[in-house]
C-alpha cells in the first residue's frame, strides 16, 4: 500500500512538473475596439484571435471587447498606453493630436486606389512604427475603410455645379472641402441624412458606399461618383511591455497572425467597396464615371490640401508625401 502511494505520489509530482512551464506560459489579454462586434474590422481581429489560439494550444488568449465597451474610441491609444488593456484598435485619424503624422490618411484627393493607400501605408508604416514605439506601443497592422466617395442629387461636372448646393459635412475635412466649392456646409448625423436629402436640407456628400448601402440612401440621392477622395484607416497596436512579457511562441504567434490579418482586411475592405457600390446600383442609383474636367479639379485640391498638411505638419510630413509621390 505504502508502495502504491509512493508511486502515485511520484507520479503526481511528475506531473506536476510537466505541467507548471505550462501554466506559467498561460497569457490572457483585453483588447479594446471602438467598432461593433459585426464590423469586418472588428470581424477581423475575432479571426486573429482564434488563430493566435490555435497557434499556442490556448495558452495565449485574445479576449475582444467592442463597440467602446473597455474603452471609448478616442481613448483606445492611452488605454492601451497605460495597460488598461494590452491590445486596441482605431481609426489613425484619432491620434492627429499626439501623433499628426497619423493625418496622412485624412489628406483628401491624392490616394485615389487600393495600389495607391498600399504604397502610401509602404511609406508611412515604418514612421509610425517609431512613433508608436516612443510611446510604449507596438504597432501590429493597419487596414483602410472602403473609400469615400461623392453622392449628389444631381449629375456633376465639375467643382463649379457645388456653387451654392448644401453640402453634408462631419468633420474640418468635409467642412473644408465644402467651402473651398462654394458649397454651403450643413452638419447632419449619418442617422438623419435619408430626411436631410428628402426634405433638401442636403443636396450632396461625402462617404462610403458601404455606409451608404447601410443607410439605403437610394431612397433619397440617385447619383453616386467613385472619387475615392480618401482611405482611412484603423490601426491594430498593442502595449510594448506586454509584448515582451510575451513567451516566444505567443508572440511570433502574435506577429504572424497580425501579418495575416493585414493582407485579410485589404482583401475584405477592397472587396466590400467593389460590393457597396453594385448594391447601390442595383437599387437604382446612376454609378457614374467622374468627368474629366471634375477629376482635375480634385486633383487640384489635393494639391492644395497636401501643401497644407505639409506646412503644417512640418518636414516629417515629406517623409511619407516625397517617396510617395516618386517612388513605386
Amino acid at each position: 500500500m505504502s508502495t502504491l502511494i509512493t508511486r502515485r505520489s511520484f507520479a503526481a509530482a511528475t506531473l506536476g512538473g510537466l505541467l507548471l512551464p505550462q501554466a506559467k506560459a498561460l497569457s490572457s489579454w483585453k483588447l479594446a475596439t471602438g467598432y461593433r462586434a459585426e464590423s469586418f474590422h472588428t470581424q477581423n481581429i475575432s479571426t486573429l484571435a482564434r488563430e493566435v489560439g490555435v497557434a499556442t494550444q490556448g495558452s495565449f488568449v485574445i479576449d475582444i471587447h467592442p463597440n467602446n465597451t473597455l474603452a471609448k474610441l478616442n481613448d483606445i491609444r492611452s488605454a492601451v498606453e497605460s495597460g488598461k488593456a494590452q491590445a486596441g484598435e482605431s481609426i489613425l485619424t484619432s491620434m492627429t493630436g499626439e501623433i499628426p503624422l497619423a493625418g496622412a490618411d485624412s489628406v483628401p484627393f491624392i490616394v485615389s486606389s487600393y495600389a495607391d493607400a498600399r504604397r502610401m501605408w509602404k511609406h508611412q508604416r515604418p514612421m509610425l512604427e517609431k512613433h508608436f514605439q516612443e510611446r510604449g506601443l507596438v504597432l501590429l497592422y493597419a487596414v483602410p475603410w472602403p473609400p469615400q466617395g461623392l453622392y449628389s442629387s444631381k449629375p456633376v461636372t465639375g467643382i463649379a455645379d457645388f456653387k451654392g448646393t448644401r453640402m453634408r459635412t462631419y468633420n474640418s475635412t468635409t467642412a473644408r472641402i465644402a467651402a473651398l466649392m462654394q458649397a454651403q456646409g450643413v452638419d447632419v448625423p449619418m442617422v438623419e441624412v435619408g430626411k436631410a436629402f428628402a426634405e433638401g436640407r442636403v443636396d450632396n456628400m461625402i462617404t462610403s458606399a458601404v455606409t451608404g448601402v447601410e443607410n439605403k440612401v437610394w431612397s433619397h440621392v440617385k447619383y453616386f461618383y467613385e472619387i475615392n477622395a480618401w482611405f482611412p484607416k484603423n490601426v491594430v497596436f498593442a502595449n510594448a511591455k506586454a509584448m515582451a512579457e510575451l513567451e516566444p511562441l505567443a508572440r511570433d504567434a502574435l506577429l504572424r497572425a497580425a501579418s495575416a490579418a493585414e493582407q485579410r482586411g485589404w482583401e475584405t475592405s477592397e472587396r466590400l467597396a467593389f460590393e457597396s457600390v453594385e448594391e447601390l446600383r442595383r437599387n437604382g442609383m446612376k454609378i457614374e464615371r467622374v468627368p474629366r474636367d471634375f477629376n482635375i479639379d480634385l486633383k487640384r485640391m489635393g494639391e492644395r490640401f497636401s501643401l497644407e498638411w505639409v506646412r503644417q505638419v512640418g518636414p516629417e510630413a515629406n517623409g511619407v508625401f516625397i517617396p510617395y509621390f516618386t517612388q513605386a
